[in-house]
């Protein structure tokens, strides 16, 4: 999740700006905001951006109106005590996952591929297979994200506040043609970025922040600062109804915390500052068109996908892991770890993940250093048996959610599920080679060599267990957390390698395998 303000990495800090300056979530860098891409290499460039890790739960439903309007409920996790934060096995949701997210595809014209000027929202007549053709509508794709408190502010850190959760809505589009091979001219991309995110958060007005321009043109520093005064900001252990449906305006989110009362909420609409960036891909033009971003499809099934992006969800609920790791020295704020990085017990010498660090004095609550960019090298605390198990005086409570439900009273099941990893998109390419999946495991390979001399695999993946309390089931995402029903064989529900089609330059189709993909027959929640 780092940030690039005014052309200079942010500072954090809770202050808005006098005069703000533009800024924008720079996927190109290490932006955990920001949806996986098919081939980042392709789209940034080989010495950049390396993609992050997403354990994800699909949700599969041919009923109309499952891809557009859906409802789940949620239970916002509890932390540790935020003394002794160094401790030996203890950890907090800022160090397992930066950004847990329900997505949604939405129609973007003025996004990848670049193929069609229009995009019928909310219809199945959009659907259409790589494979077999590359004039397909463009897309955007939806993260309602979430953010645990305790740690460095945004918009340096991950969290808006030293004990609450916050959320966001986040919209990425990609401006490259794959035929053409074409991305967005260099001095819009510089500004905006060729992968751009639609950035606001979940306020209590429904209106964006005042002097926060969601749309990634006119976006500055106040865009990514959460504003008390006008933010939804929720308590540890509160229950919430997420709803996502579309509307006149565009798509709508909505987060009523029935805990503590309040409601929040963000559509991503023309009249709340949402743009397109027009994609132009010569010339010097940077030019904002006001949007109405609207769901693409009717249902939510292996069909309705994003052609651009890793994985292969509609309607989802995913993890955002493996950034966190923690740094015993960092030369400065927003730089390098130069001393060991690790958990207590098992540290070595900082290697060439350990970007990004934060000191602990500029934690809003738990003072502990670390570090943001991607754990590439597989060993920070996402890889760790660091997860909730029943254990809350060391591990936070788990995120717990329920499958969607859709239709008018939001009382209709989504009848199939499936558990979706990307491991092969971010795991090495000299262990994993994409083209064959050969090498590629479910566990990915550490940048530690074991006593063989070759790369030993993760200590720990984290994996979703079910749950019933109150009558109702809940998923929930963990090590072995006491009064699971059902894990799935744990590690193994992530199932059997997924080769997916995508568009090269020329309009040929190409494949990779991206992600492990099981689909249950019948949702067991």
């Amino acid at each position: 999740m780092v940030l690039l303000i005014g052309g200079l990495l942010a500072s954090g800090g809770g202050a808005q700006a006098a005069t703000p300056k533009h800024a924008k979530i720079n996927c190109a860098a290490n932006a955990a905001t920001c949806t996986e891409t098919w081939d980042s290499e392709k789209v940034f460039g080989a010495d950049q951006y390396v993609g992050h890790d997403e354990p994800s739960l699909l949700f599969y439903s041919n009923t109309p109106g499952s891809g557009n309007n859906v409802q789940y409920q949620m239970i916002l996790p509890t932390e540790p005590s935020s003394s002794n934060p160094l401790m030996r096995g203890k950890a907090y949701d800022f160090q397992l996952h930066i950004a847990p997210w329900f997505g949604m595809i939405l129609c973007d014209t003025q996004s990848y591929p670049e193929q069609m000027s229009t995009c019928p929202p909310d219809s199945d007549a959009n659907i259409s297979d790589p494979a077999l053709t590359y004039k397909t509508p463009g897309q955007a794709y939806s993260e309602l994200q979430f953010y645990p408190p305790g740690w460095v502010p945004w918009p340096a850190g991950i969290s808006c506040d030293p004990t609450k959760w916050c959320a966001a809505l986040n919209v990425d589009s990609l401006s490259e043609n794959p035929v053409t091979g074409l991305d967005l001219n260099t001095t819009c991309a510089n500004k905006v970025g060729v992968e751009y995110v639609n950035f606001a958060f979940v306020t209590l007005s429904g209106t964006p922040q005042p002097g926060s321009p969601p749309n990634p043109v006119q976006a500055n520093d106040n865009t990514y600062t959460p504003d008390p005064s006008a933010d939804l900001f929720m308590n540890q252990g509160d229950h919430i109804t997420v709803t996502e449906h579309d509307t006149a305006n565009g798509l709508q989110v909505i987060l009523n915390d029935t805990t503590s009362g309040q409601t929040g909420s963000m559509t991503a609409s023309a009249s709340n500052g949402f743009g397109q960036v027009e994609y132009k891909p010569s010339g010097h033009q940077c030019n904002l068109i006001p949007y109405d971003f609207h769901p693409e499809f009717s249902t939510s099934n292996e069909y309705t996908r994003n052609v651009w992006a890793a994985h292969s969800y509609n309607v989802a609920f995913s993890d955002e892991i493996g950034h966190f790791d923690y740094c015993t020295q960092i030369n400065h704020n927003g730089g390098r770890c130069v001393g060991n990085e690790g958990i207590k017990g098992d540290r070595e010498p900082a290697d060439a993940d350990d970007h990004y660090c934060y000191r602990s004095g500029q934690s809003t609550l738990v003072q502990i250093n670390g570090c943001l960019y991607d754990n590439t090298g597989f060993d920070g605390y996402s890889y760790q048996p660091l997860w909730p198990d029943g254990n809350t005086t060391l591990r936070p409570t788990p995120i717990t959610l329920t499958s969607p439900k859709t239709g008018s009273g939001y009382n209709t099941r989504f009848t199939r599920v499936a558990f979706e990893g990307d491991q092969p998109r971010i795991e090495d390419d000299t262990v994993c080679d994409r083209f064959t999946g050969a090498g590629c495991t479910i566990i990915p390979t550490t940048d530690d060599l074991g006593p063989s001399g070759f790369p030993q695999p993760a200590a720990f993946y984290p994996f979703y267990s079910t749950r019933m309390s109150g009558g109702q089931c809940w998923w929930q995402l963990g090590n072995h957390i006491p009064g699971s029903s059902k894990d799935f064989g744990q590690d193994a529900q992530y199932g059997t390698l997924l080769n997916i089609t995508y568009t090269d330059v020329g309009g040929h189709p190409t494949t990779r395998y991206n992600d492990f993909r099981n689909i249950l027959n019948s949702n067991p929640c």
